[in-house]
């Protein structure tokens, strides 16, 4: 599975562009915590259509997060983050826990610093909006669209430094390449 958090929603969803997540080979789970944080327009109506998508894994579709086998996790998340509300980096952190300890693989998909060096560090396979962009343009997505998203996301909520703009485009020329 692969995790997807609001972040990466929002930038996405801002733009339309939450279909890019279907080019991973797992289906992408938004969690409850997650999509109550997409609130903004037309992040919220975007993914609420996203939703449709029969490979995608809404909210409403079950993914338990409190239960027996869920308290040591639990647990181990309120002492990783240094709190016991729940919102979407305390689900992400808990469903990677859950994952890992049961030694499935999980992906984290998140912009967010934080959520992706203890998603990394807890062992999840992790990436970022850009690496979404570069995953379609790998999948075959023309490279020049590809750029121009991460323009388009950049202006509408992500901005990036320069020096990352830049980084997303030798990405997305080199994602080119070895898709030829």
């Amino acid at each position: 599975m692969i995790l997807v958090d609001a972040t990466t929603l929002l930038s996405l969803g801002t733009i339309g562009e939450l279909d890019l997540l279907l080019n991973f080979d797992r289906a992408p789970a938004v969690l409850p915590a997650v999509d109550d944080e997409v609130v903004t327009e037309p992040a919220r109506t975007n993914l609420d259509r996203f939703y449709d998508h029969d490979s995608v894994r809404a909210p409403s579709d079950g993914f338990v997060l409190s239960n027996e086998r869920t308290e040591n996790a639990r647990r181990e998340t309120e002492r990783i983050l240094g709190q016991s509300e729940v919102d979407g980096d305390f689900e992400i952190v808990l469903a990677v826990l859950v994952e890992t300890n049961a030694d499935r693989s999980v992906g984290v998909v998140s912009d967010d610093r934080r959520v992706r060096t203890i998603a990394n560090g807890l062992g999840a396979i992790v990436t970022g909006t850009v690496g979404v962009v570069v995953r379609a343009v790998e999948e075959g997505l023309p490279p020049n669209d590809g750029k121009d998203l991460i323009r388009a996301i950049d202006r509408h909520g992500l901005h990036m430094t320069g020096e990352l703009r830049e980084t997303a485009d030798e990405l997305i020329e080199d994602a080119a390449t070895s898709s030829e």
